[in-house]
């Protein structure tokens, strides 16, 4: 697991552990134990936005559906919840990080910026809703 995969978990267990209440603040404090506080990697949008997006649709264990991205993100949600789609007809996928990503893209080439490694840490530890 990469280290936004780290963050993603981490940020869950905060709120299951009651240690934090808000996804976007778990986030927060997990990528600044992990990365360091004010780094450009802890600030990085795109896995953020990937986790907040799961999040607001109720995916990710422990935390309740609610608004927690922004309009302007939406495509790293679509990202995210694209790849759990998948992850579901296709648990394989879970193996292949970029497998995944190019099954999300559809044949657009784009490289990702870590919303796989967001969804695929959350999928590998039983932490997605499959319901």
């Amino acid at each position: 697991m990469n280290k936004y995969g780290v963050v993603a978990t981490k940020a869950v267990y905060l709120i299951m552990n009651e240690e934090q209440t808000e996804p976007l603040t778990a986030w927060n404090t997990a990528a600044s134990d992990v990365f360091g506080e004010g780094t450009w990697a802890q600030r990085k949008g795109c896995p953020k936005n990937a986790f907040l997006g799961l999040c607001e649709e109720g995916l990710v264990r422990g935390i309740p559906k609610g608004n927690y991205t922004y309009r302007s993100e939406s495509l790293n949600k679509a990202y995210a919840l694209e790849a759990v789609e998948l992850l579901k007809v296709s648990p394989l996928l879970a193996n292949d990080r970029n497998g995944l990503w190019k099954e999300v893209m559809k044949g657009v080439k784009k490289s990702h910026n870590s919303q796989m490694d967001v969804v695929l840490a959350l999928w590998n530890n039983n932490l997605i809703v499959l319901e």
